[in-house]
Order: C-alpha cells, then sequence, then structure tokens
C-alpha cells in the first residue's frame, strides 16, 4: 500500500526516499559506470531497471578487481551514505572534519560489513578508489590537521557523493548544510571536489521545504555555489532552457550538456585510467577555481529536463554516461528528499534490500530519529539565542 500524500511527506517519507533514490540511481547506473553515452546505447538501448547486466560481468575476476555488480548491487557511493549515517548516530550532532578524521577513518577502516561488489564481508576500505582510501592515509597514517585532510588528492565527486545525509541534518536550511558539508568534507577533499559536497548538501537541504520546485532548489544552490561549481550549474540551467523549448530529443540533449561541461571538465568519455595515461600531462583531477566537476550540475540538469521527475531524471542521467552511479545517487537524492515515499518502487526495494543484505528502510528510520533529536537540539539552541538577543534591544 502506498502511504498517503501526508505520510510520504513528512521527514520520515522524504529520508526512506532519499536513501532509496541514492540506492536506487547507484545501482542502475552502476552496470554501465564508465561507459560513453554511444556505449550505453549501442550496448544496451536505454537502461531502465536494476536487472542489469555490468559490461565486465564476461571478463575473468582479475580484470573486474574481483568485483560484481548488476542485479541492484551498489556500489561504494551508497555504502559510505550509510557510514555518514552511522557517524551521526553515534555523535548525535553536527560534524566537522575532526568527524571525517575519526568516524569516517573507522567506518571504512576498522569496522567489517558487507560489501556487495565483493561478496563478502569486508572492510570497505578494500573496495574504495584511490581518492577515498586517501581518508585513512591522511588521518590515520600522516595524523594530519584534520581540515588539510583533502589537501593533495585527486579532485573528484568522492566526497559530494555520500554527503546527502548531511542534507537532511539541515533540512530546509541549505546555508547550514552547506557549511556543514564543507566543515565535514574539508579531511576529504579539496577545491572543487569540496565545493561540490557543499552544493550537493544544500540542494538536498533545500529539497526538504515543503511545496517546493526542483526550480526553486537550483535558484538556492545557485546562491550558494562558488566559482566553477557555479558557472557550471548555470550554464547547465541556461542550456536545459533552450533544449526544453526547442523539444530537443535525449541524444542531443546528452550532446549539449557533455559540451557545456567541456570547459570546467576536461576527461570527456575517456574515464578510465590506463598504462598508457602515465606520465601524461592533463589538468583533469587538479585543482581550480575555474572547474567543476561534472556530476552534480549533470544530475541538476536532468531533474529540471524532467520537470523534476523522480524516475526518468534518474535513467536519464545515467545513461548519459561516464560517471553514471554518481549522477544517478545525486538525482535519486535530491528528487526523493522532494517526493517524498511516493516514489518508492516496493520491487525495487526489496530487490535493493536482498542483493545488499541491507534494509533500506530501517536505515532510514533510525537515521529520522537521529536527525530528529539534531534538530530539536537546534531548535532549542535558536530559542535560547533569540531570547538572549531580544534582552540585548530592550
Amino acid at each position: 500500500m502506498l502511504p498517503s500524500d501526508a505520510q510520504g511527506l513528512s521527514l520520515k517519507g522524504r529520508v526512506r526516499a532519499l536513501i532509496h533514490g541514492v540506492a536506487l540511481g547507484d545501482a542502475i547506473g552502476a552496470p554501465i559506470e564508465k561507459l560513453s553515452a554511444a556505449e550505453i546505447a549501442a550496448r544496451y538501448g536505454r537502461v531502465t531497471s536494476l536487472e542489469t547486466q555490468w559490461h565486465k560481468m564476461s571478463l575473468d575476476a582479475t580484470a573486474r578487481n574481483g568485483r560484481v555488480r548488476g542485479s541492484g548491487i551498489v556500489t561504494d557511493d551508497t555504502m559510505m551514505t550509510l557510514c555518514l549515517m552511522d557517524i551521526y548516530a553515534e555523535t548525535g550532532r553536527h560534524l566537522d572534519a575532526w568527524d571525517m578524521a575519526d568516524g569516517m577513518v573507522r567506518q571504512i577502516a576498522w569496522i567489517p560489513r558487507y560489501v556487495p561488489e565483493l561478496q563478502r564481508e569486508a572492510m570497505l576500505i578494500e573496495r574504495l578508489f584511490y581518492p577515498e582510501k586517501w581518508i585513512f592515509q591522511r588521518h590515520q597514517l600522516a595524523s594530519c590537521d584534520p581540515r588539510q585532510g583533502g589537501i593533495g588528492n585527486m579532485v573528484n565527486c568522492g566526497a559530494a557523493m555520500y554527503v546527502a545525509p548531511i542534507g537532511v541534518v539541515n533540512a530546509c536550511d541549505p546555508r547550514a548544510a552547506y557549511d556543514e558539508a564543507i566543515a565535514f568534507a574539508s579531511g576529504h577533499q579539496e577545491s572543487y571536489g569540496l565545493e561540490a559536497a557543499g552544493v550537493f548538501a544544500a540542494a538536498v537541504a533545500a529539497a526538504f521545504i515543503p511545496g517546493t520546485s526542483i526550480e526553486a532548489v537550483i535558484d538556492t544552490v545557485l546562491a550558494l555555489a562558488k566559482d566553477g561549481t557555479r558557472n557550471a550549474i548555470a550554464d547547465i540551467v541556461a542550456v536545459t532552457g533552450k533544449l526544453k523549448a526547442s523539444r530537443a530529443d535525449y541524444a542531443r540533449v546528452v550532446a549539449a550538456f557533455h559540451k557545456t561541461m567541456a570547459p570546467y571538465s576536461p576527461m570527456g568519455d575517456d574515464v578510465n585510467h590506463t598504462p598508457g595515461k602515465v606520465g601524461r600531462l592533463t589538468n583533469a583531477y587538479q585543482p581550480s577555481r575555474l572547474g567543476a566537476i561534472e556530476e552534480l550540475p549533470l544530475a541538476l540538469g536532468f531533474c529540471l529536463l524532467n520537470d523534476g521527475d523522480f524516475r526518468k531524471s534518474i535513467e536519464d542521467g545515467v545513461n548519459s554516461g561516464r560517471d553514471t552511479d554518481s549522477i544517478g545517487v545525486m538525482a535519486g537524492a535530491i528528487l526523493g528528499a522532494m517526493h517524498g515515499e511516493s516514489v518508492i518502487s516496493e520491487t525495487d526495494r526489496k530487490l535493493l534490500d536482498s542483493t545488499n543484505r541491507l534494509d533500506l528502510n530501517a536505515s532510514a528510520d533510525a537515521f529520522t530519529e537521529t536527525v530528529k533529536v539534531i534538530l530539536a537540539a537546534d531548535q532549542a539552541a535558536a530559542d535560547a539565542r533569540a531570547t538572549r538577543r531580544a534582552a540585548l534591544t530592550l
């Protein structure tokens, strides 16, 4: 039975939908990650289902790094999102870079869990890409100032992909979400990789505002975003308006989006790291005030293109190629928070749970209780502050 509008749009319903959106976008996008849009179209036509075979499954285990994907398997995007939710449960408060150095290091390196891609219990760090392993290197091994943990890392979407919970604990307060994400993720990322984390968290917080629209969410993030990240989002918004007006087909949309992002992100379709790239001179993944990760602007663009439609925005995002799972995660989180529990497909939820040995609703509900504690503390602090300030003006 689908929830009523009142139930589905409650904090509990929205958090359930957000977590579902993260896992769904991740799992639909994972089997086609690193393929170009043209390669996806040639191999699959259009990917719309969790029941999609990974394009690498026919390779031997060594070529797959011992991983499996498809049939609803989630990746590090979802696993690290759940880790961040656990850190909030442990602390019961807002976070900063010291919690990256403490809580996140323990979550990825010292707490065993079932890792779906490895099909076994392991430390999550075994699965992580090098820029996420950097968290352990910088904080536990190098014992850096936590606020400097992101310095020197490969600039990518690695921090942005899992900070949706920061938007939840700052629901309806995008500025606070932005500030907390920057404070926390500075222990992991720098430059436009860090900026994307702040802007994505702000978008999630804005999506919780009752009665909001995707246009309002984007206006909010444009007011907060800085430098290349802001410019990239603004350019995507502008080109989306033109594409909608001309009723452009999907292939033309993808081409226009990628052309728009090219000045901000030089990686293009060649996203695989190969021996041939050793020693190659490139500006990709380097700190820059002019750069932007492409995943967040693209996710916002597809959300806007589809007038905030949950499923179509995710599907359009993942079929555009490259970092497909993270694009799906960002669109799914924002629109899940906006629309609430009515977007959840019970069939998909059950498959995600069984395949990954998760209970997404239970995790979401436990997190909701943590969020209520944090929001209540925020309200009490705000009330006390208002009383003190009023006394100053008597």
